[in-house]
């Protein structure tokens, strides 16, 4: 498995493009995106568990329910969330693509992301569709910009790998920055590959995966009303269809986590306000279920981000979220160390502090990426969990997003 260039246009048969249509005043930044693969695609799908939902996701739950797709339109500035007509312009927005591109209606997978409760406009979208349709092409890049909102960086990423001595190829690209703690996936995924493979098999490969991924990050502890994660497989690699559990999925398995945990990171790291990556790694659990638990624990602690942003070895923060998370850990077994490019520090060891440098300290957390590291000795199961730090410019963000 090597990483490669293209995002989601690295496997064969896809085509992007993203564009500025009039949905976000800013006339700089693009706002609304188009997928296309150039046969029917096997297609999964995963969804926010917020009882609020955008419409979007309504309409695309329906239009995959056969298990294929064939196009993705997202739209950014406007969640298209808590309007009375919210499924009446997700349905338009599926027709344009239809007749810009031939595509039918019922193989579209549709997204918005923005500000929720505010009406969406349909005309915009329908103004720009020819111009969207028309620059398809190599456009990884200008997709991944038109489905940013507060993002400040371009998340996509693509690999290529073997299935039976066949080359495949999957890619993505992701958009979150705020409302960010996952309870299925995490704000705007799209994943496409050329693999061949069972429409069942492509969802639990993907259903399995979230669950140690996306499930495992966290900027703010809001879970969005819009999260989805997509996958389209349009068998264009050529290799035999993988319709059985067998080293074939295994293999594309991997391929995928190695696409979701990519994203994962590139999520975390520009969390609103953010200027560090923390990455929490706890091992010796009696379970994973433990693991994880712990893990998601003290990436959510408000306390413990504020000290990373401060460089404040502050540790005592970490246990005190192993202790409030509800596992069932021996806290007088916790060893706690923090590790950057700058070196490791261990400063908890039996649940007890234990003397180290605070100079040191501050060079290893003043670092962009922090890990975490949590060892429970009590099992042999681990979990990673991804986050960020807590800072001043994240209020300030979130104080006037709307106005």
């Amino acid at each position: 498995m090597k990483e490669i260039t293209g995002g989601i246009c690295a496997a064969k048969g896809f085509k992007a493009n993203g564009i500025h249509c009039g949905i976000r005043k800013n006339k700089t930044k693009r706002d609304l995106s188009l997928i296309t693969s150039e046969v029917k695609a096997a297609a999964a799908a995963v969804y926010t568990t917020n009882l609020v939902k955008g419409a979007p996701l309504t309409v695309t739950k329906a239009h995959i329910a056969d298990g294929y797709a064939q196009a993705v339109i997202c739209n950014s500035g406007n969640a298209n969330t808590c309007n009375a007509n919210g499924i009446e312009i997700a349905e338009q927005m599926s027709e344009l693509v239809e007749k810009a591109t031939g595509i039918s209606k019922n193989d579209v997978v549709i997204a918005s992301t923005g500000v929720i409760g505010q009406v969406l406009d349909i005309t915009p979208i329908a103004n720009g569709m020819d111009e969207l349709a028309a620059g398809l092409g190599d456009h990884s890049d200008l997709a991944a910009e038109g489905i940013m909102t507060t993002d400040t960086v371009k998340k996509e990423i693509a690999v290529s790998f073997d299935i039976g001595g066949v080359e495949c190829k999957i890619g993505g690209i992701a958009k979150g920055s705020g409302m960010i703690h996952p309870n299925m996936a995490t704000m705007l995924v799209f994943i496409t590959t050329d693999v061949a493979i069972a429409p069942e098999l492509l969802q639990k490969a993907l259903s399995t995966d979230i669950a140690s991924t996306f499930n495992m990050v966290s900027v703010d502890g809001d879970t969005s009303t819009n999260d989805m994660v997509t996958v389209l497989a349009n068998g264009m690699a050529g290799n035999a269809i993988i319709d059985k559990e067998d080293e074939s999925f295994a293999e594309f398995c991997k391929a995928l986590n190695s696409v979701t945990v990519y994203l994962c990171r590139k999520i975390a790291g520009d969390g609103e306000g953010a200027t560090k990556l923390l990455e929490c790694k706890v091992t010796g659990a009696t379970d994973e279920k433990t693991a994880k638990t712990v893990a998601k624990s003290v990436i959510c602690s408000s306390l413990l981000k504020a000290a990373m942003f401060g460089a404040d070895a502050n540790w005592g923060r970490v246990l005190c979220a192993i202790g409030y998370s509800g596992a069932d850990v021996d806290v007088n077994k916790i060893d706690v160390s923090f590790e950057s490019a700058k070196g490791r520090l261990d400063v908890c060891v039996n649940g007890a502090g234990i003397e180290f440098s605070e100079e040191k300290a501050k060079e290893i957390l003043l670092e962009k990426e922090i890990d975490i590291l949590v060892e429970l000795n009590s099992g042999d199961a681990k979990a990673t969990a991804w986050g960020c730090d807590l800072t001043y410019d994240y209020v300030k963000i979130n104080g006037d997003y709307r106005t």
